[in-house]
């Protein structure tokens, strides 16, 4: 019986600037682009050390994704504490980089199983972080919480704000506009 492979240091600076690289690598050029040889060559380092530092490329994968929802997670509090949250919130919503990180994902996500339940529970997390800070907001604003459920306007909310960035990746903008304006309108009625 062979001895596990060793692995390398969690809190390694070659470990860090592997996935800073892959991180670039995905947002540059999307997922399907991130190989251990090209992380490697974005870090200036050898390709073998991918693989001393992640058992596979699906481990690097998970840990750029929990490293960046983990920050997520953080920012989502701190905007949902802050003077003007529902004003934040949106901002934080409409973040083109992160929009375009998790729409990498989803897309990798399709081909990992293992991955795919790691966004879904961050995703989750989210989702409960945001609804409960909605219903405590609404509820203080006297939003009627029957007619304008949080987890709904939850949904809508960071949904139209991802479509739209979406879609300006694309190209595209017809009714971004006027989303936004519409938004911002509704959100300063409550947020005087």
């Amino acid at each position: 019986m062979s001895a596990p492979r060793r692995l390398g240091a969690p809190d390694a600076k070659n470990r860090g600037v592997l996935m800073d690289a892959a991180e670039e690598l995905m947002l540059e050029q999307g997922w399907a682009a991130v190989t251990s040889r090209r992380v490697a060559e974005c870090a200036g380092l050898k390709p073998q050390l991918v693989h001393y530092y992640f058992r596979s490329m699906d481990e690097l994968f998970l840990e750029l994704f929990r490293r960046r929802a983990d920050q997520g997670l953080e920012t989502l509090a701190q905007v949902l504490n802050s003077d003007r949250p529902l004003h934040a919130l949106w901002k934080f919503s409409t973040d083109a980089a992160a929009a375009r990180f998790t729409m990498e994902f989803v897309g990798l996500a399709n081909h990992r199983p293992a991955i795919r339940a790691e966004v879904a529970r961050y995703s989750e997390q989210f989702r409960a972080a945001q609804t409960e800070a909605l219903g405590r907001m609404l509820e203080g604003y006297g939003v009627d919480m029957d007619r304008f459920p949080a987890e709904v306007l939850s949904v809508l909310m960071t949904g139209a704000a991802r479509m739209v960035v979406l879609e300006q990746a694309l190209g595209m903008t017809a009714g971004h506009a006027e989303t936004f304006a519409f938004a911002e309108r509704e959100i300063d009625l409550l947020e005087k």
